[in-house]
């Protein structure tokens, strides 16, 4: 072996256990006690962790007229020093592109960039029968998961429409995977706000409202129940949404769900903030109310989600966010958060009592890789996995600040939020490339990982 991990707690979804863990090349090589090798990192104390797994982030994505600030290198540098040391983001066709031609030109962007492991979700936004032939393409090349959007001009599908693309799925056993809100109700609901010149960012959140996310989510899923697959519902955010997908399950349908950090941590008043300061929390879906974020918590101890991912996609506050003072609808959407979601879970999740350590990995590792067609390779700690490992100690205080994280954006939702527990070192398939919290790797060392068909098939 050419490294061991010695001394550690390690901790499985089946909880935590000390060992050692042995490393020869890039994978796993052994687990148990008194390993031996030239390389010895000390984890006494500290817990190690299959590296996490965050499956919904968008770098260098275009919206309008701006780009999403983190790029490939500087979005995967702030995943690894927060623990994350794999990653899934977004092919998105442009108008009449094949979607592979979209798949080269996006991988393009990101290979040579990486300094983690990614895949790739590809947006199905159009029905045509040409496209819909290339599924079989796209997943040989790795891209086994199809993103849907039922809202944004240009993007959304009708209900026949989506109809279609879930069958042509079905067909070759693709996860559809799909932003469920109601495109006709934000459109009537933002033009009446805007008639009435309510432009401040207060009322995003009022042209969303958490019952028409519920609607789409149980539309959604009657639609892949039509058809007969798995689904995959992205960034739930309310306890409407929720019981969609609980509602579904009890049924015995195969539907699935993520939620973030956000919607658990953070509640509709941040719009009230002075100023122009509620743009920085201008994401869809928008907020929601404490009771929400209490129920996505209980959900995800209890299995109804399976997945906390970050939907990382942030932009600057000052020259980004702030093209949006004239209105609302002119602020770009989203928020960053990749490098913060493992602490973030383990101090109000774990040290809170609402999850298990199990629990903590099983959302973040096990469970993103078995539903993205990651495993057995990653989100897990086993013989022949890849050596992808965080050790992370339980006792390091640290109160987040934008200075102090590597997301290349001006701020974060978390300014001020003191964390008990921080990742400290990474590694990517058995090199270190986070040290004492600061990135030591290099541009190009992450890989595009082709992935298998998801389990949610079963």
């Amino acid at each position: 072996m050419d490294l061991v991990i010695k001394n550690g707690t390690l901790i499985t979804p089946d909880g935590p256990f000390k060992a050692d863990v042995g490393i020869e090349g890039e994978r796993i090589a052994a687990i148990g006690e008194g390993l031996t090798a030239p390389n010895v990192l000390d984890a006494a104390g500290k817990y190690v962790l299959p590296g996490a797994i965050d499956v919904h982030v968008h770098m260098q994505m275009p919206v309008g007229d701006v780009v999403s600030s983190d790029d490939f290198y500087t979005g995967t540098v702030a995943a690894a020093c927060g623990g994350t040391t794999t990653i899934v983001d977004f092919v998105e066709p442009k108008g009449l592109q094949s979607l592979m031609d979209a798949l080269h030109q996006r991988r393009a962007e990101a290979d040579g960039r990486v300094a983690v492991d990614y895949g790739l979700h590809m947006t199905l936004n159009s029905d045509d029968p040409l496209r819909l032939a290339e599924i079989p393409a796209v997943m040989e090349a790795g891209c086994t998961t199809f993103k849907l959007y039922m809202a944004y001009e240009g993007l959304r599908l009708s209900d026949g429409a989506m109809l279609r693309a879930l069958a042509a799925l079905q067909k070759h056993r693709g996860l559809p995977i799909v932003h469920a809100e109601n495109h006709d109700a934000i459109q009537y609901l933002t033009e009446k706000f805007l008639r009435e010149g309510k432009t401040a960012p207060r009322y995003h959140p009022l042209t969303r409202p958490d019952f028409m996310e519920g609607e789409a989510t149980a539309r959604a899923l009657a639609l892949a129940r039509v058809v007969g697959l798995p689904m995959y519902i992205v960034h739930v955010s309310c306890a409407e949404a929720l019981g969609a997908v609980r509602t579904a399950r009890a049924k015995g349908q195969p539907a699935y769900g993520e939620t973030c950090p956000q919607y658990l941590l953070l509640t509709r008043k941040e719009y009230e903030r002075p100023g122009f300061e509620g743009a920085k929390f201008v994401m869809s879906p928008p907020l929601r109310e404490e009771a929400d974020a209490a129920r996505l918590w209980d959900a995800l101890a209890s299995g109804d989600l399976q997945v906390v991912a970050t939907d990382h996609c942030p932009f600057f506050y000052e020259g980004q966010k702030d093209k949006g003072r004239a209105a609302f609808n002119k602020i770009p959407g989203g928020a960053p958060g990749v490098e913060t979601r493992l602490p973030l879970l383990y101090t109000f999740g774990v040290r809170a009592e609402r999850l298990s350590l199990g629990q903590w990995v099983r959302v973040c590792c096990e469970e993103p890789a078995r539903l993205f067609g990651l495993a057995p390779r990653k989100g897990r700690i086993a013989e022949g996995a890849d050596a992808d490992l965080v050790i992370f100690n339980p006792k390091r205080h640290v109160v987040l600040h934008s200075q102090i994280l590597h997301q290349n954006v001006d701020y974060t939702p978390y300014e001020g939020l003191e964390l008990v527990g921080y990742p400290e070192t990474t590694l990517l398939r058995g090199q270190v490339i986070v040290r004492d919290g600061e990135f030591v790797g290099h541009a190009g060392q992450g890989r595009f990982i082709r992935r298998h068909v998801s389990g949610a098939w079963g």
